[in-house]
């Protein structure tokens, strides 16, 4: 490789859609042992409640330290260094002179079509091409829109009436909870489909199709397509919920009778039953492909670029509450390890870990500063202590219902409520009564990271109240069975328990002086003394251990 030449460490997609490493020129830990600059992107969100583990959201940009372990890598943002899964993020290496990161294969795909943020006027048709391809083009898409709608009509309706009337009818195999689970709302959005394309087919000219205006259609019903997010949310439960009856002969013969009767084709149940997942997703693509045929100057042009901003919105929307979904489980596990936990469950009221870090607190004047940990979740301020000898391990102290309070930045200087001296402050306010907190952190960074993690809380809660979003009971049992299952394993996979070891041989990109050989660079004193007894049985007394 020449010099200067930039150095691909070459990644592609597992079956779950995460990046997987391979094997480049040179192994990830020998360019950063050779002084490369070795950053990655996180594709996914890390959610975590351990002080070792670095949290970081999608998008964010890691530089990597040590790779020596295949899964868990030692990472920094900022100034803050941790583990973090090597699936989650994917590799960039180097920086060129301009700051800009270089990616390994791309830009990321979103399979729902959220990629670009405004519709580009080179995907569009210019006024050049001639008038009869343009048009039969567009017609095209029109007409390709409207076959597939009407084909998912009918898969809409042989799942009603195919199966889940007839399981209604069943008592003796089903109970009420189950069909929730297995169907979900797919009779509600049976109903709004039916809607939706009673009112494309007044706008769809079957003489002329490229002279169609759907786009107002979209926009009229936005508002109704938000029902599709509880569907997907619930999918992965159904599939589970499947496969288990499905293991009994009984449940096989009787899913094969209902199909065979209302003379659906022959494929399994879970497959007619992820046609809305897909669906949802397809709208994006299809309105992108139709405003691609659509000239500037068409009627409707400015209505299907607003429709696909909407429909994609939307896509990401869903995506992004199925990911929540997908972190309870992180969620009970976290509060499990929690000793001495009072009171309801965060997963009764929330979903999300939004931020957490070490602050100084004081919760009423004249009151003795305190350090503890804290983590926000919507809705929810959960107030830990770290043990004395264990400080991987967390009391639970309290928290602070976030419905409740406002966040009150605080100036330098001393404060009147609480007669303090502060720096890199801000309160919790209670909107009712005169409950004050006062919050100290160390640094201004982190101060404003807090105070930007309370609004995207807020903004978070106001989102899920309008669009209905919440866990449902059975999400939450079958959170609370896995993190039973969990406790249960042995050598359950984790981050390793310490930051990895400096190579004291390694001098990396530093020199040593002229005229000193590299053996002088080192001082050999002589080996440590074991550990005083004293330590020895003190550790002994330690409540926990692991």
């Amino acid at each position: 490789m020449e010099t200067g030449e930039r150095e691909r460490v070459r990644v592609h997609s597992d079956r779950g859609g995460y990046p997987v490493i391979q094997h480049g020129p040179r192994d990830v830990n020998d360019l950063i042992s050779a002084g490369s600059i070795v950053s990655a992107e996180a594709v996914w969100d890390h959610v975590t409640m351990a002080d070792r583990e670095l949290a970081f959201k999608a998008g964010d940009v890691i530089k990597v330290l040590d790779a020596s372990n295949k899964d868990w890598w030692w990472g920094q943002i900022d100034n803050d260094e941790g583990w973090f899964p090597a699936s989650f993020v994917r590799l960039w290496v180097n920086q060129d002179e301009s700051g800009a990161l270089e990616a390994v294969e791309g830009p990321s795909e979103v399979h729902n079509g959220h990629g670009e943020s405004s519709p580009n006027p080179s995907d569009c048709l210019c006024l050049g091409q001639p008038l009869q391809n343009r048009d039969q083009m567009r017609a095209n898409v029109i007409n390709e829109i409207m076959s597939t709608e009407r084909h998912y009509i009918k898969h809409l309706k042989d799942i009603c009436e195919g199966y889940l009337r007839h399981c209604k009818k069943r008592r003796d195999m089903f109970n009420e909870d189950q069909l929730k689970v297995i169907f979900g709302n797919v009779e509600d959005i049976y109903r709004f489909q039916i809607g939706f394309v009673r009112d494309l087919e007044k706008q769809f000219n079957t003489e002329e199709p490229h002279l169609s205006e759907i786009g107002p259609c979209f926009l009229e019903h936005q508002d109704g397509f938000w029902i599709y997010s509880e569907y997907c949310n619930n999918h992965v439960d159904a599939s589970m919920e499947l496969a288990r009856l499905m293991r009994d002969a009984r449940f096989q013969h009787f899913f094969d009778a209902c199909r065979m009767e209302q003379q659906m084709m022959d494929i399994a149940i879970d497959g007619f039953l992820l046609t809305p997942v897909q669906k949802i997703c397809k709208y994006p693509l299809q309105l992108s492909e139709l405003l691609k045929y659509t000239v500037q100057d068409h009627s409707d042009y400015r209505y299907v670029a607003a429709a696909l901003a909407v429909m994609r919105n939307v896509t990401q929307q869903i995506n992004e509450r199925k990911r929540r979904l997908e972190n309870i489980d992180k969620i009970a596990q976290w509060q499990a390890s929690v000793l001495d936990w009072e009171g309801e469950d965060i997963l009764d009221r929330s979903s999300e870990l939004v931020y957490t870090g070490e602050l100084s607190w004081i919760y009423q004047p004249y009151g003795r500063s305190q350090t503890r940990v804290f983590f926000l979740f919507d809705h929810h301020l959960v107030l830990c202590k770290k043990d004395l000898i264990r400080r991987d391990v967390l009391y639970y102290k309290g928290r602070i219902d976030m419905d409740h309070y406002e966040v009150v930045d605080a100036a330098d200087g001393r404060d009147d409520d609480f007669n303090v001296s502060v720096k890199n402050a801000f309160k919790l306010r209670h909107r009712e009564c005169e409950d004050i907190h006062l919050f100290i952190s160390k640094k201004l960074e982190e101060k404003i990271r807090w105070l930007r993690a309370f609004h995207e809380e807020r903004k978070m809660v106001q989102e899920d109240e309008k669009m209905g979003f919440e866990i449902s009971e059975y999400q939450k049992r079958q959170a609370a069975m896995t993190v039973r299952r969990a406790t249960k394993q042995k050598g359950r996979s984790g981050p390793p328990a310490y930051p990895p070891p400096l190579d004291p041989m390694n001098l990396g990109p530093y020199l040593l002086p002229d005229g000193m050989c590299q053996a002088d660079g080192y001082e050999y004193g002589e080996p440590k003394r074991s550990t005083s007894p004293f330590w020895q049985n003190l550790s002994r007394l330690a409540p926990f251990k692991k």
